[in-house]
């Protein structure tokens, strides 16, 4: 039998944020049911799905919570399923990275980003997966708010499937293959 994982999609709920930057984690983990045919419903904290794969029950959540707080929906999720920080991934935008480029790590610090910060508070430790996506940091100096919670230009909207589909590659081979094996396929530039 296989093991249940907690993959939890960061981003802010609500129309006015729905193609942002910030949302990359709820946008990579609405492209990731896609091809299953399931869909998400409201539930407790957040908008829930489970997808079997390769025998292991994988259990997506995008909290409702707002990114400053998603740890309260992370951690009730996790008591609730039973789920080990070991066996929690955290899809998460990263402007430190160019677009599109993908950096997994199986622990570490918040790195700035406020949803791993109060992630890391709510659950008591560092020690879980995180795929940081890049969303670029085309900006001018003081304008980081606008830019991460802005839209998505033309230009970066025709490159957005390759990213989630390549999100979703690395969240698949997390599973089945392990952090290690991930972190080597896909910590690479784009």
């Amino acid at each position: 039998m296989g093991r249940s994982f907690l993959i939890a999609g960061l981003g802010n709920i609500g129309d006015e944020y729905r193609n942002t930057r910030h949302n990359m984690g709820f946008m990579v983990l609405d492209s990731f049911i896609r091809e299953s045919g399931t869909s998400f419903l409201s539930s407790r904290y957040g908008s829930l799905d489970n997808i079997n794969f390769r025998g292991n029950k994988l259990i997506l959540l995008k909290p409702s919570t707002y990114m400053n707080l998603s740890g309260n929906a992370v951690r009730y999720w996790m008591d609730r399923e039973k789920i080990t920080p070991d066996r929690l991934i955290v899809v998460v935008d990263d402007i430190a990275l160019p677009l599109g480029t993908i950096r997994i790590r199986k622990k570490g610090s918040d790195g700035g980003h406020n949803g791993l910060k109060n992630i890391i508070e709510c659950i008591g430790t560092s020690e879980f997966a995180r795929i940081r996506v890049g969303i670029g940091n085309e900006f001018p100096r003081g304008h980081q708010v606008d830019y991460v919670i802005g839209e998505w230009t033309s230009a970066e909207s025709e490159m957005l499937q390759g990213i989630f589909d390549r999100a979703g590659e690395a969240i698949k081979t997390f599973v089945v293959s392990g952090a290690d094996t991930a972190m080597n396929l896909f910590n690479k530039s784009v």
